[in-house]
């Protein structure tokens, strides 16, 4: 049953397109907290509120894919 849960929340592709020099820290901190290391790198997470959230706050150095 907790698969089931799992597979119908989907997931996401990150990844990181710009750096994240000269933007707050707060931001390079939400990236780090992505799993994101370095540019074009791509990781690929739960679609959750949270995650989501995070993404919107570095939208303007990500781009996300459904995955």
């Amino acid at each position: 049953m907790a698969k089931k849960a799992a597979e119908a929340t989907g997931r996401v592709k990150v990844t990181l397109n710009k750096s994240v020099i000269g933007f707050d820290r707060k931001q390079r901190a939400v990236v780090i907290g992505l799993g994101l290391r370095r540019i074009r790198h791509t990781v690929e997470l739960k679609d959750t509120p949270s995650i989501r959230g995070m993404i919107h706050k570095v939208r303007h150095m990500v781009t996300v894919e459904q995955g």
